[in-house]
Protein backbone atom coordinates (compact mmCIF):
# COMPACT_ATOMS: atom_id res chain seq x y z
CA UNK A 1 0.00 0.00 0.00
CA UNK A 2 1.52 3.48 -0.86
CA UNK A 3 0.40 6.92 0.31
CA UNK A 4 1.06 10.49 -1.25
CA UNK A 5 -0.41 13.56 0.93
CA UNK A 6 -1.11 16.93 -0.37
CA UNK A 7 1.95 18.82 0.89
CA UNK A 8 1.43 22.42 -0.14
CA UNK A 9 -0.90 22.40 3.01
CA UNK A 10 -0.68 21.26 6.71
CA UNK A 11 -4.54 21.93 7.60
CA UNK A 12 -6.19 18.40 7.75
CA UNK A 13 -9.55 19.68 6.77
CA UNK A 14 -8.31 21.58 2.74
CA UNK A 15 -5.91 18.53 2.37
CA UNK A 16 -6.90 15.82 -0.02
CA UNK A 17 -5.60 12.30 0.87
CA UNK A 18 -4.47 9.74 -2.16
CA UNK A 19 -4.60 6.08 -1.46
CA UNK A 20 -3.31 3.90 -4.10
CA UNK A 21 -4.00 0.23 -2.71
CA UNK A 22 -1.92 -2.54 -5.29
CA UNK A 23 -3.10 -6.14 -3.59
CA UNK A 24 -5.93 -7.77 -2.10
CA UNK A 25 -3.97 -8.40 0.91
CA UNK A 26 -2.86 -4.34 1.41
CA UNK A 27 -6.77 -3.58 0.75
CA UNK A 28 -7.79 -6.56 3.32
CA UNK A 29 -5.80 -5.11 5.67
CA UNK A 30 -7.18 -1.24 5.19
CA UNK A 31 -10.42 -1.90 4.15
CA UNK A 32 -13.28 -1.11 7.58
CA UNK A 33 -16.35 -3.46 7.00
CA UNK A 34 -17.13 -3.16 10.52
CA UNK A 35 -18.40 0.31 10.01
CA UNK A 36 -21.94 1.00 8.67
CA UNK A 37 -20.91 2.43 5.31
CA UNK A 38 -17.77 1.00 5.36
CA UNK A 39 -14.33 2.82 5.34
CA UNK A 40 -10.72 2.74 4.70
CA UNK A 41 -7.50 2.96 6.91
CA UNK A 42 -5.42 5.60 5.42
CA UNK A 43 -2.06 6.02 7.00
CA UNK A 44 -0.87 9.67 7.41
CA UNK A 45 0.97 11.41 10.02
CA UNK A 46 -1.22 13.92 10.23
CA UNK A 47 -3.08 15.27 12.94
CA UNK A 48 -6.51 14.71 13.01
CA UNK A 49 -9.64 14.34 15.38
CA UNK A 50 -12.85 11.44 15.03
CA UNK A 51 -15.00 13.75 12.93
CA UNK A 52 -13.23 15.51 10.89
CA UNK A 53 -14.37 15.59 7.39
CA UNK A 54 -11.86 14.05 5.20
CA UNK A 55 -11.52 14.40 1.39
CA UNK A 56 -9.72 11.44 -0.58
CA UNK A 57 -9.41 9.76 -4.06
CA UNK A 58 -8.52 5.76 -3.75
CA UNK A 59 -7.35 3.75 -6.57
CA UNK A 60 -7.89 0.27 -5.99
CA UNK A 61 -5.36 -2.40 -7.73
CA UNK A 62 -5.33 -1.84 -11.40
CA UNK A 63 -8.52 0.17 -11.74
CA UNK A 64 -6.84 3.11 -13.46
CA UNK A 65 -10.17 5.21 -12.28
CA UNK A 66 -10.11 6.82 -9.00
CA UNK A 67 -13.11 7.18 -6.70
CA UNK A 68 -12.95 10.66 -5.24
CA UNK A 69 -14.45 10.33 -1.92
CA UNK A 70 -15.57 12.60 1.22
CA UNK A 71 -15.76 10.71 4.62
CA UNK A 72 -15.23 11.15 8.66
CA UNK A 73 -13.04 10.16 10.52
CA UNK A 74 -14.04 7.13 12.73
CA UNK A 75 -10.48 6.02 14.04
CA UNK A 76 -7.13 7.25 15.14
CA UNK A 77 -4.40 5.29 15.58
CA UNK A 78 -1.54 7.13 17.22
CA UNK A 79 2.13 7.55 16.36
CA UNK A 80 3.75 4.63 18.59
CA UNK A 81 0.70 2.47 19.16
CA UNK A 82 0.65 -0.41 20.64
CA UNK A 83 1.62 -3.64 18.66
CA UNK A 84 3.50 -1.91 16.05
CA UNK A 85 0.25 -0.41 14.63
CA UNK A 86 0.70 1.87 11.45
CA UNK A 87 0.10 5.46 12.24
CA UNK A 88 -2.84 6.90 10.45
CA UNK A 89 -7.01 7.38 10.16
CA UNK A 90 -9.65 5.42 9.50
CA UNK A 91 -12.27 6.92 7.20
CA UNK A 92 -16.14 6.01 7.63
CA UNK A 93 -17.54 6.81 3.92
CA UNK A 94 -20.47 8.22 3.38
CA UNK A 95 -23.89 7.16 2.66
CA UNK A 96 -23.90 8.63 -0.77
CA UNK A 97 -23.60 7.75 -4.67
CA UNK A 98 -20.05 7.15 -4.31
CA UNK A 99 -19.44 5.67 -1.31
CA UNK A 100 -21.78 3.14 -1.75
CA UNK A 101 -19.78 2.66 -5.12
CA UNK A 102 -16.42 2.32 -3.20
CA UNK A 103 -17.70 0.13 -0.87
CA UNK A 104 -19.40 -2.44 -3.36
CA UNK A 105 -16.06 -2.62 -5.28
CA UNK A 106 -13.94 -3.01 -2.72
CA UNK A 107 -16.31 -5.83 -0.94
CA UNK A 108 -16.44 -7.24 -4.56
CA UNK A 109 -12.43 -7.54 -4.75
CA UNK A 110 -12.42 -9.32 -1.67
CA UNK A 111 -15.21 -11.19 -2.06
CA UNK A 112 -15.03 -14.47 1.17
CA UNK A 113 -11.69 -12.89 2.24
CA UNK A 114 -14.01 -10.37 4.36
CA UNK A 115 -14.53 -13.33 6.99
CA UNK A 116 -11.12 -14.09 7.28
CA UNK A 117 -9.54 -13.61 11.15
CA UNK A 118 -6.43 -12.72 10.49
CA UNK A 119 -5.18 -8.98 11.51
CA UNK A 120 -5.93 -5.51 9.74
CA UNK A 121 -4.55 -2.22 10.33
CA UNK A 122 -7.61 -1.67 12.66
CA UNK A 123 -8.71 -4.73 14.49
Amino acid sequence: MQKAESPADTSPRSAVLSLNINSKSALYAAYMPMLKNGGIFIPTTRAYNVGDEVSMLLTLMDDPSKLALVGSVAWVTPAGAQNSKAQGIGVHFRNDPNGIEARKKIEGLLGGVLNSSRPTHTM
